[in-house]
C-alpha cells in the first residue's frame, strides 16, 4: 500500500504509466488552486486590489469574505454541470457576498443554453402573487421569485473591465406574476433555445439575439447562450414563507447516468475553483472601490456614486450594478455614524412595487448578520406611516423605534434599497427613490412623524425569534 510519505513525495518509481501522470497532473493542479487562493487573500490588504480601510473588524471579516467565495466556488465546481445540472445556493449566511439581499435566497446551475432543460418545481399557497388574500395556515410561497438565464456569470473575469456594453446578456427572465403554477403548487419551466411549436406552458430561451449600438453610433446585432439558470427568491412574510422545492435536468440526460469521475475533471475542477475564488474577490474589490466610488471620488466629477449619509439616484438593475435582479430599482448608499448619532432614511415609492427592502451591508459587501440581528427590513416586515412612506432608523442602539435598522457594530456600511416591478414605471418620475437625514440620536423622535410604531424590548426580542427561525428553515440542511 501506498504510505502518507510516498504520496507526499510524489509517483513512486515503477508504477502505471497513467498513474503518474495522473498525479503529477493533479498535484499541479492542488499547487495552483493553492496559489490563487494566496492571490485572493491579497484583496484583504493589498492597495492594488481596492481593499476597504483597514481595522480589527474589517480585516478579520476580509478573511471570512475571502473563505466565502471559496466555499461559493467549491459548491460551484465540485457540485452540478451542465450536462447533469442541480440547483446549488450563489450566496448564503456562510457566504454573504455582492451587497446581497437579506430576503432571498440565491440559487444557480451551469446549463448549455444550446440544450433544453426542464424545472419541475413546487411551491405553497401562490395567492399573493395574484394580489389575492392567502388561505389561513397553508404554508406560502416566497413573496415573489425571479428566474433568469444569463450568458454569464457576474465577477468571473476578476475584471470590471466585464461591465462594457455588450458583453452578456439575459436570454430570458421569468416571474412570480408570469410564472404559471397548478392548483396543487407544481410547476414546469421549459427551457430551450426556441420555443416549440403548440407549447403553451411556462417558458424561457436559452439563446437570445440582442441588438445595440456601438462605438460609432451603428446597430449591431450579437447572439449570446445562457450558461447558468439563476434565481432568486425573496421573502416577506418570514414567519409563514417557505422555499420552493426544485429539480432540473438536461431533456436528453434524464435517466442516464452520469460518466465516472476522471483526473482531468478533478484538475479542472481544482483550477476552476481557486480561479472563480481569486476572480471574484478581486472583481467585487474592484466593483466597490472604482464602480461604486466606495471609499472616495475615482472619476473626478467631485461626487461619489455611493454617497456618504445619502442615497444616490434610483437606477435600474443593468451591467452597471453588475448585473443583480432585472427587475429590480436600486438606490444606495454608505452610512457613516458615530455612537450618538442616527441616520434617518424615507423610502418614496409612487407607484407600488412587487417587492421593498431595506438591507445593511460592511464594506466588503457583506449582508450583516440578518439572523440575529434587525439589520434589515422588508416592506411588509416594516411600519408604514400614512403618508406611504416607509422611514427607517440606523443606529448603532435601539431607539425603540419599530423600524430600526441595527448596525451590529459598524460604524459604516452600505445602505442598499431594492423596488421590485415586473413592470417599472414608464415616466422615470414615477420611479420610487429615498432620502436619508443625519441627527442626534437623542433627539431621533424630533425628526418622525407622531404616530411613528414604538417596540418594547420584549417586542424586539421576539421580532429577532422570528428572525433566527427563519432563517434556520431557509437554509435547512437537513
Amino acid at each position: 500500500m501506498t504510505t502518507e510519505k510516498s504520496l507526499a513525495a510524489g509517483p513512486v518509481p515503477g508504477t502505471d504509466t497513467d498513474t503518474e501522470a495522473a498525479a503529477r497532473a493533479l498535484r499541479a493542479a492542488w499547487d495552483r488552486l493553492i496559489a490563487q487562493l494566496q492571490e485572493a487573500r491579497d484583496g484583504i490588504d493589498d492597495p492594488r486590489r481596492w481593499p476597504p480601510p483597514a481595522t480589527p473588524r474589517n480585516l478579520a471579516e476580509g478573511y471570512r469574505y475571502v473563505l466565502g467565495f471559496l466555499y461559493g466556488s467549491l459548491s460551484r465546481c465540485l457540485g452540478p454541470c451542465a450536462e447533469f445540472p442541480y440547483f446549488v445556493r450563489a450566496i448564503q449566511p456562510l457566504n454573504r457576498s455582492t451587497i446581497d439581499n437579506a430576503d432571498a435566497i440565491y440559487l444557480m446551475t451551469p446549463i448549455d443554453g444550446n440544450h433544453s432543460y426542464t424545472i419541475k418545481g413546487r411551491t405553497g399557497d401562490t395567492r399573493h402573487w395574484r394580489g389575492e388574500p392567502p388561505l389561513g395556515k397553508r404554508p406560502k410561497a416566497p413573496h415573489y421569485v425571479i428566474f433568469q438565464t444569463p450568458s454569464g456569470y457576474s465577477g468571473d473575469s476578476g475584471s470590471i473591465k466585464e461591465l462594457a456594453p455588450g458583453s452578456r446578456a439575459n436570454c430570458d427572465v421569468l416571474d412570480s406574476s408570469d410564472l404559471q403554477v397548478n392548483d396543487d403548487g407544481s410547476f414546469e419551466i421549459l427551457l430551450a433555445p426556441e420555443r416549440p411549436a403548440g407549447h403553451r406552458g411556462n417558458f424561457m430561451r436559452t439563446r437570445a439575439v440582442k441588438s445595440r449600438r456601438n462605438e460609432r453610433g451603428e446597430m449591431v446585432e450579437r447572439e449570446y447562450v445562457a450558461e447558468f439558470v439563476v434565481l432568486r427568491e425573496l421573502f416577506g412574510d418570514w414567519e409563514n414563507e417557505d422555499p420552493l422545492d426544485l429539480f432540473i435536468y438536461r431533456n436528453d440526460r434524464l435517466g442516464v447516468p452520469a460518466p465516472a469521475y476522471t483526473p482531468d475533471l478533478a484538475a479542472k475542477q481544482m483550477q476552476d475553483a481557486g480561479r472563480f475564488t481569486r476572480n471574484q474577490v478581486w472583481f467585487w474589490n474592484e466593483f466597490y472601490a472604482v464602480t461604486l466610488e466606495a471609499y472616495g471620488d475615482m472619476n473626478g466629477d467631485g461626487q461619489r456614486f455611493m454617497p456618504r449619509n445619502d442615497f444616490n439616484k434610483s437606477n435600474a438593475a443593468s451591467l452597471a450594478t453588475a448585473g443583480g435582479m432585472t427587475t429590480n430599482i436600486y438606490c444606495g448608499g454608505i452610512y457613516e455614524l458615530a455612537f450618538d448619532e442616527a441616520l434617518i432614511a424615507e423610502l418614496h415609492q409612487p407607484v407600488e412595487p412587487q417587492y421593498i427592502g431595506f438591507h445593511l451591508g460592511n464594506l466588503w459587501g457583506e449582508s450583516l448578520d440578518f439572523a440575529n440581528h434587525q439589520s434589515s427590513l422588508n416592506a411588509l416586515q416594516a411600519h408604514r406611516d400614512p403618508d406611504n412612506v416607509l422611514r427607517y432608523v440606523i443606529a448603532h442602539t435601539d431607539p425603540g423605534v419599530a423600524n430600526w435598522l441595527d448596525t451590529t457594530g459598524h460604524r459604516e456600511g452600505y445602505l442598499s434599497v431594492r423596488w421590485a416591478y415586473s413592470e417599472k414605471p414608464r415616466q422615470q418620475d414615477k420611479w420610487p427613490w429615498a432620502t436619508a437625514k443625519k441627527v442626534k440620536l437623542a433627539e431621533v423622535l424630533q425628526y418622525l412623524p407622531p404616530g411613528t410604531r414604538m417596540v418594547t424590548p420584549e417586542e424586539r426580542r421576539a421580532a429577532v425569534a422570528v428572525r433566527q427561525e427563519h432563517v434556520q428553515r431557509r437554509y435547512r440542511q437537513h
